[in-house]
């Protein structure tokens, strides 16, 4: 199965990008893309068109959207969210999901690190 994409929401660490990119993930952030200060769901929309599972540390908002999601019957690429953690940390436990995931299907799930 092929590694996922990753969008990561302007409220998560501006260089973790860059980061994932260096250890082979095609990463990018709301920054690189022009889309500061846009809603969740636009964000969350626009990670859906580009094939990317997103990454937040808006837990409350994230988690809404995938439930709206499935009572709606509508498919995402996967929501990972996380409390606001150290850049260290997040990265860790990022690399640590996305490697120990390789057969897992991220297409409408919903992950915690």
């Amino acid at each position: 199965m092929a590694k996922p994409k990753i969008f990561i929401d302007e409220d998560v660490h501006d260089g973790l990008a860059a980061a994932l990119r260096r250890e082979g993930f095609d990463a990018l952030n709301a920054r690189e893309a022009g889309r500061r200060q846009v809603p969740d769901s636009q964000q969350l929309e626009f990670a859906l068109s580009q094939g990317r599972a997103i990454l937040s540390f808006n837990l409350a908002d994230y988690e809404a959207l995938a439930e709206q999601y499935f009572w709606e019957d509508k498919q995402h690429f996967g929501i990972i969210v996380s409390p606001r953690r150290s850049f260290r940390a997040t990265l860790h436990r990022l690399l640590k999901l996305l490697r120990e995931s390789e057969d897992i299907d991220f297409k409408n799930q919903i992950f915690y690190l």
